[in-house]
Order: structure tokens, then sequence, then C-alpha cells
């Protein structure tokens, strides 16, 4: 995705007034139409930033399949029983884009390979293609032209394969003049019956239907007219509305199309998939049995998150009951993918035939806890953290809506295992890791052993060649006694972890604890940064069988901050967080590669000292607990003049410290100091000010740490 451009302001316009709607009712508006703060907040997809030329209004009255919009009679009326649980598939979108590698070959190699892996016996039936299967130009019949360089065979030919494999085709075109491409193929405004008959034909099942173009016509008149189109010919077809969630499509797409995007487009980094995910979960009552939240696809695989991150990305969209369309190339995808993908527990959450989406129950300090209601009565629970360090999430069976019992059934659905507990339902979860767990009053639960809570007080912070105490805590949440516990904590090569009181118990009671003081540190001369840690504990049930809890964590190698004032700038940070591409030392945010920005810039004038960042940001520094102060000059930067609107927060150990309030490219820098005495790790934090994070460059200019 691109920075804004002329085009992007252009094709913003018809969504503007939605989003602002959105921000006044208190939800997060849908990173629509916007530009470079990730691809979530763009829903198309040019490759140019040179402005093109709205088509007139004319253009809709050309072509064969020429109609009114909305003159179907009421019974044309969605639902039809299609999409009775979300649907899963594959689109290409994330992984090609517009590139010669998206052709025939792929797609038959992707049908191809969700019947050898497994991924059609898990559910996947859709192979849906993207944008730019066509010819820019329809025939002289006003037809749709597959390009014959891509689908030399036509796009039937490649449905009956597809179809032979026992899947379905899906195919994509644009509600408006031309699709969202900057080449700018053909649109179905105005050729709406024309071309469902041509998907007919073909023998397509599924119509990805986007927003582009689409000349100001009210958004319910343009999706109406393609709906009574597809049912016009007699095909089921699974109609996919994707006009980015700007005119509130929950609110009355339901008798319209079988789901409907919520957000602008995904992309693949952590801070894109959190927004996206943070839109999508306020809408769990929309969500039903033929009509679906789309928050997007899926960016598994593709490369730019962690498989702690990517799990994440996968729990949360099944347990939000989210469409399930693998983005990545399965061609060139490795094991761990598949296994993510191929998760056969995580998939039935998403497809349980109830339909409900994952509510949140929780979320403080970035500790979600999210429950589903399933058909056989269980709840799923998603304990999600957020943070960068590892936290104790827990909830309760009442608390997620489960009858009162001795005890009950918990299934941890990434690790396969099950476990009893009496009631507690919690984990100690790893940064932007999530705990997945289906949990049931079946009265099964004494023959599984009790399930246990693993964990490590405080962050571990270690500086070279010092010892860090550290202590380590193995709690028994089940109903029947944990026996034989033992826990042990293991690191990298060269560190020095030794246990300094005991580490194994006889026996844990319902709610009793083990706890455990190590010596903890790395080697001298060891690089600052993130090392992977290991805590495990085993213990037996009282029925002899034998289980045991792994934790992994991510301990940091640290330098205590200099005595006196320093640049924030010229010293490590831990860990950093940006919208859209890397934080930068010293320069504006600039594009999304690193060192491309500008001088940094607020209301005119320039700062040589500062950070560069895009909302949502996050950059966290080692303070040791010897550090006083922090202060900045913060503000929007003059190079998205004259949009943007972003939150300054300073936080200190997990609590907020000092914040701006609003701030917008209007803004005069602004002062904003915190008291940060006693705090290990302060965290400086940019949020998008409330209505998505179009233009969100805000710079921390001649920010000062005293120590």
């Amino acid at each position: 995705m691109r920075h804004t451009s002329p085009l992007t302001t252009r094709r913003r316009v018809v969504g503007s007034l939605a989003a602002a709607l959105l921000c006044a009712a208190g939800l997060a508006a849908p990173a629509a139409a916007r530009d470079a703060g990730g691809a979530a907040e763009r829903p198309f997809r040019p490759s140019t930033t040179e402005p093109q030329t709205a088509e007139p209004q004319t253009t809709r009255s050309q072509g064969a399949g020429a109609q009114a919009a909305g003159t179907r009679a009421p019974d044309a009326k969605l639902p039809d029983g299609l999409a009775l649980t979300p649907p899963m598939g594959f689109n290409n979108w994330n992984s090609t884009h517009c590139r010669a590698e998206f052709d025939e070959a792929m797609v038959k190699g992707i049908a191809d390979i969700f019947v050898e892996k497994g991924l059609k016996d898990a559910g996947y039936q859709y192979v849906n293609l993207d944008d730019c299967w066509a010819l820019p130009q329809r025939d002289a019949n006003g037809k749709l032209v597959p390009d014959p360089k891509r689908f030399p065979n036509g796009i039937k030919a490649v449905a009956d394969y597809v179809h032979a494999k026992g899947l379905k085709l899906g195919i994509y075109t644009s509600a408006g003049t031309k699709t969202c491409s900057d080449i700018g193929f053909p649109g179905a405004l105005g050729h709406e019956v024309s071309d469902a008959r041509q998907f007919a034909d073909w023998g397509v099942d599924y119509l990805k239907y986007d927003n582009c173009n689409n000349q100001g016509v009210d958004a319910k008149k343009r999706y109406i007219a393609m709906r009574d189109a597809l049912k016009a010919t007699g095909r089921p077809i699974v109609y996919s509305i994707c006009e980015w969630g700007e005119n509130k499509p929950w609110e009355w797409a339901a008798d319209v199309g079988h789901l409907w995007r919520t957000t602008g487009d995904i992309s693949d980094n952590w801070s894109s998939m959190l927004s996206i995910m943070k839109q999508n979960l306020p809408l769990a009552e929309h969500a039903g049995p033929g009509r679906w939240n789309d928050p997007d696809m899926l960016e598994v695989g593709n490369g730019g998150m962690t498989g702690t991150e990517y799990r994440t990305h996968f729990s949360m969209w099944s347990i939000m009951a989210a469409p399930l369309l693998i983005g990545s190339d399965l061609r060139k995808a490795t094991p761990e993918t598949f296994e993510i993908i191929g998760n056969k527990e995580v998939i039935a959450v998403d497809q349980d035939p109830l339909g409900k989406q994952g509510k949140v129950l929780s979320s403080q300090d970035g500790r979600w806890v999210v429950a589903k209601e399933m058909k056989d009565g269980s709840r799923t629970v998603a304990l999600f953290n957020e943070t960068g360090s590892a936290q104790s999430i827990a909830t309760s069976a009442k608390a997620v809506g489960l009858p009162e019992a001795d005890g009950y059934t918990l299934r941890d659905l990434w690790q396969h295992k099950s476990y009893n507990t009496a009631g507690a339902i919690a984990a100690t979860v790893p940064a932007h890791g999530t705990v997945l767990l289906r949990v049931a009053a079946d009265g099964k639960w004494a023959k599984n052993p009790s399930a246990v809570e693993l964990g490590l007080d405080g962050a571990p912070l270690v500086e070279a060649g010092k010892p860090e105490k550290l202590t380590s805590k193995v709690t028994n949440l089940g109903r029947t006694p944990a026996q034989k516990v033992s826990v042990t904590f293991t690191g990298p090569s060269g560190w020095r972890i030794k246990a300094t009181s005991p580490s194994t118990a006889s026996s844990l009671r319902t709610g009793t604890s083990l706890r455990t003081s190590w010596s903890v540190s790395a080697p001298q001369g060891a690089a600052p940064g993130a090392y992977d840690l290991t805590l495990k504990t085993s213990y037996r049930s009282p029925g002899g069988t034998r289980a045991q809890s792994v934790l992994p964590l991510t301990a940091h190698v640290v330098v205590a901050p200099p005595a006196g004032n320093s640049a924030v700038s010229d010293l490590p940070w831990m860990s950093a967080v940006n919208g859209w591409g890397p934080v930068e030392k010293d320069t504006s945010n600039g594009e999304s590669a690193a060192g491309d920005g500008n001088p940094l810039t607020i209301g005119g004038v320039v700062h040589a000292k500062g950070l560069g960042v895009h909302a949502a940001s996050s950059v966290e520094y080692y303070t040791g607990a010897s550090c006083e102060k922090v202060s900045a000059k913060v503000g929007v930067d003059d190079e998205k003049d004259p949009k943007g609107t972003v939150t300054f927060e300073i936080w200190a150990d997990g609590k907020k410290a000092a914040s701006t309030g609003v701030l917008t490219n209007a803004d005069a820098a602004k002062s904003l100091s915190a008291d940060v005495s006693g705090a290990q790790i302060v965290r400086l934090v940019v949020t998008d000010g409330g209505d998505g994070r179009d233009s969100d460059h805000a710079d921390w200019a001649e920010p000062v740490l005293s120590c």
C-alpha cells in the first residue's frame, strides 16, 4: 500500500462522512480508504502515486448488462442458505498483488495443495481470484475478457479444474466503473446483470465485490444491484461485500450479502492486524449464520510477523467467526504455516454452527479475554496479550457463561491437550501471544490432569555479566492435586540460570503455588537485545498421568541508562512497533523504507533530534529504576499537511504517566513530560486519535531522558 496521493484523496470522499459518523458513535473508524498507516488504512491498491481522472457518470449506462440499481422484487432478499459458517479458502492478493506470478498455474497449484496438504479436509473450500485477472477493456459486446497471458484457457477452464478437486472458485470485481488496481480493470457498475451472468456461466461460486471508483453512487443501491443480478442467474454464489465498512454494512447488509468487510485492507504486520482486530471485535452482535463480519484476509505465512503473532492472528480471526481466507502463497509455505492454518481444533471454533462471534469480556492494560459460545454448550476463551512482555491473564468459568459445576474440562487448542480446572481459567501468555482454550462443564473433567498456570514475576531484564533475581510460580488451577511437581528454567548457551530455592513440591492442592527463586545472568559481553528463555514444569495427576506446561519467555539484555540528560534517539530501545515502516531516529517517519524520512518538522519548526513514528506506535526503553523524567516536544509532522490526528502518551511500568490528548497537524509542538521515578521500563506511545491512522506521522522532537 501507499501513502496518501491525489488518488487516495479522491477515493476517500465517498466514505468520509461514514467515517466521521463512526467516530461520533464511539467506535474506531474502519481504516478504509486511507494512506500508509499500514495496508489496513487503504482498501484500494494502486502501485503509483499519480492521480487518475474519475470516469464520467455516463459510463454506468454502457454495456449489455446495464440496469437500474435495486429494481428486483423483494424475493431476491438474502439469506438463501449459503455461508452458514464463515467461508474458508484462499485469495491471492496479499501474496501476489498484480504481479505476473498470479496466473492459471498458481490457481491450479493452490487447488492441488488444498487436497494434498489436507486443507480441503480441514474445511478450506474456495480458491479465489482477486484483481487483475481481466483485460483493461471489455469486448465489443460489453463483456469481460480474461487476460490471455494469465489465463490462456479462460476462467471456466480454471473453474472446471477447481471443481474437479471438489473445491469452489471465487472471482473479484468492483462496484464502480473500474476496479481498485491503478491499471483500472473494468468494474461492474452499470454492468451488474451482464457480469453476474458471465460469472455464473463460468462456474463461479464466490464474488468479492470491491468499492473503488464508485462515482458517488449510494452504497446500498450498488450492492443491492449486484445481489439481485447474482440471484437472477440461479447459481448459488457467495457474495462478499467489500465496501471497507464505510457505510456500516453490518447494520444493513445481512439481507444483501453473506459477509461484509468491516475495515480497510490488512497488511502483514502486527500493528495492522491488531488495529483491524480492535475494529471488528465490537461488532459481534451483527454476525451469525449467513451474515459475517469480515476483518479481511489472513496474512499467516507472508513473513511480516512472528509465529507467535500469526497464531494470535489465526486464533482471533477464528474466535471472531471471521472468514478464513489464506493470503500466502502456499507453494512457498513453511511447515509452521501449514501447522497454523491447518489446526482443525482452532478451525472448529471458527466453523461452529451456532455462528456466534466472540465477545470481549475484558481488555485492561492490553490483557484481553474474549469468549465465544459454542453449539455444544462449551465456551472458547482467548487469553490474548497485546503487550510486549509476558502477562498473566485470568477469567473464570462463571464469567464466560458456563453453569456451576464441580469441575470443568479445559482443552488447549494449540497444545492439543486436555486438563481439569476447578473454575479458574488462567495462563501466563507470551508477548503478542494468545492461549486459546475450550472449556466445558461436561462431567468428564476428572480423567484429565490438573491445569496449572506457569508464570514469572516481573520482566526478565538482565545486564550482561550481572546476576538478576527472578521468581517463577506454578499454580494448580485444577480440582485434583498436582503431584511430584518440578520446574526447570533454561536459556541460551553461555547463560547461567540457577535455582536458589526449592524447585520441586510433592503435591499442590487447588489454588496453591510453588514459588522458586532463580539467579539469571547473561554472559559478559552479551549484546543488547532479546533472547529466548524457557520455563517448564512437569507433574502428575492422582491417577499417575504425567503432564507438563511450557512457557516460552523473552529476556532482554539491557544497557543501564547513562547518568544525566540523554537524547532518547541516541539510546538503544528494547522494542519498537510502528504503524507504517520502521521507527526513524532523528528524521520523520517518511515512507515505508528505513531511512527515508525528512527533517523532523512541526508547525514549520525543524528539530534536529527525535523519533519519527506512525500511529499506532510504541517504543520501549530500559530505565532500570534510575531515571526521574522524560520530556519532549511532540506533534504531527508537517510532511502530512493538512492531515493527521494523534495522541502522545508516556507509560512507566505499564501505567500511563502523561498524555497530550488529541493533536492535529494544525497544532504547534506541545511540551510533554512525565515523572518516571522508579520505573524499570518507559514506553513512548502514539495512538491514532480515535479516527483511524490516515496520515498519522508523529514526532517525538527533542526527547530527553533524565537519570
